[in-house]
């Protein structure tokens, strides 16, 4: 006889709730998704967040639009933020993940630029940019000084992670100097920073140097003209707290320690000009040194100066002139100058493509300072413009 087995609830319809769970949590992602804002700045990365491709039937054959499709919506999907912060402090804890995005995570949170080699192509613009230097303060004898910081990992080697790589930078700085130092004054910081390095030279989360940093730096340079430097007892310092710099927005270190940056509330006025043709400027703003607006967003550092203008003249409480040429490492060094000089420039070649010669001339400026750093200036496709010979008769 057949043995009939009986099931309890046979007979009913069976559920799946973990797939029904599932579909809800999908759907209501997605619907979160299409009806929070879109964001066009991602600050805590400090980029701009992709476009959304318009749609075009090529684009589409050839995968360039679902690629494009596809980096809007991973810079658009919600809590963005909490998943990349989350995934980052995953990566540090449990896999002790020692780097990210280019950046050494190293000790008592110390963040670090990476550069382990100097290509062949990183080889050549730096050959291009001593020989420009050089050839530039032969045009100009006596009146070129030559300052190039070195990087945090050069003072601070003892925090990198156990056994990094590094590029020797000791080395391709003592041939950049030996090369500028025919033609041009040398500041060479290495001595100093390194004498000082218990204090606070560079920030942690940014590749900047502090304004300590860029006072020890200017302290040399006055030593090296024989000047008085600025004197910052007699001028009240502002301190700005919970700086976060290009270095977290790289990295997200999930246990950061915030930087602060301190500043001088000067007077001192800085016109910034635009420039519509060689040595012809148009002023465009006149304002203060620092713009405390940019100390309310993302990037704080850019409030020295504000930012990297092309060319600007700034007003000053010394004697006779100077013109600047820089990265944006001078924009904290460069208000203390105002205590030396009547006059000082400020050239930013990333957003000025003439020599120098014609603008010298017309503004009647005495010296000239070139100060970079040196990640900056061994990448820097721009300075040569440097050379670049005058067309105004």
């Amino acid at each position: 006889m057949e043995k009939t087995i009986y099931r309890k609830n046979a007979g009913k319809k069976r559920g799946y709730p973990l797939l029904t769970l599932s579909a809800v949590l999908l759907f209501g992602f997605t619907a979160v998704n299409l009806v929070c804002p879109k964001r066009s700045l991602l600050e805590l990365e400090n980029r701009k967040a992709a476009a959304l491709p318009a749609f075009r039937v090529q684009d589409m054959l050839d995968g360039s639009w679902q690629a494009g499709l596809g980096r809007w919506m991973q810079d658009q999907i919600a809590l963005r933020d909490v998943w990349v912060n989350t995934q980052r402090a995953v990566d540090e804890t449990l896999f002790a993940k020692v780097e990210e995005n280019g950046i050494l995570l190293g000790k008592e949170h110390w963040m670090f630029t990476k550069l382990f080699t100097v290509g062949d192509a990183a080889q050549k613009q730096l050959d291009k940019n001593v020989q420009a230097v050089s050839d530039f303060a032969a045009a100009h004898p006596g009146k070129v000084s030559f300052l190039l910081a070195p990087s945090a990992s050069v003072i601070y080697p003892e925090m990198l992670p156990a056994g990094a790589p590094m590029a020797d930078e000791n080395a391709m700085l003592d041939d950049i100097f030996a090369a500028v130092s025919q033609n041009a004054q040398v500041i060479d910081l290495r001595e100093t920073f390194t004498a000082d390095k218990q204090e606070y030279l560079y920030f942690k989360t940014d590749h900047h140097w502090t304004t300590h940093g860029a006072y020890r730096a200017y302290e040399q340079f006055c030593r090296q003209k024989g000047l008085t430097p600025f004197d910052t007892a007699a001028h009240e310092a502002v301190t700005v707290p919970d700086f976060q710099g290009t270095h977290y927005s790289a990295t997200r270190l999930w246990n950061v320690e915030n930087d602060e940056i301190v500043y001088y509330p000067l007077p001192n006025r800085m016109t910034i000009f635009s420039i519509v043709g060689e040595a012809q400027y148009e002023p465009q703003t006149t304002e203060t040194l620092i713009n405390t607006e940019k100390f309310a967003a993302r990037d704080k550092y850019a409030a020295f100066l504000d930012g990297n203008n092309g060319y600007s003249e700034i007003e000053g409480n010394g004697k006779g002139s100077i013109l600047v040429v820089k990265d944006s490492y001078a924009n904290s060094f460069v208000p203390y100058l105002t205590a030396n000089y009547k006059k000082i420039g400020v050239v930013d070649f990333r957003n000025f493509k003439y020599g120098l010669d014609s603008t010298i001339e017309r503004e009647g400026y005495d010296e000239v300072l070139i100060l970079y750093n040196f990640q900056t200036f061994i990448n820097d496709a721009n300075l040569i413009y440097i050379t670049r010979p005058t067309t105004i008769q």
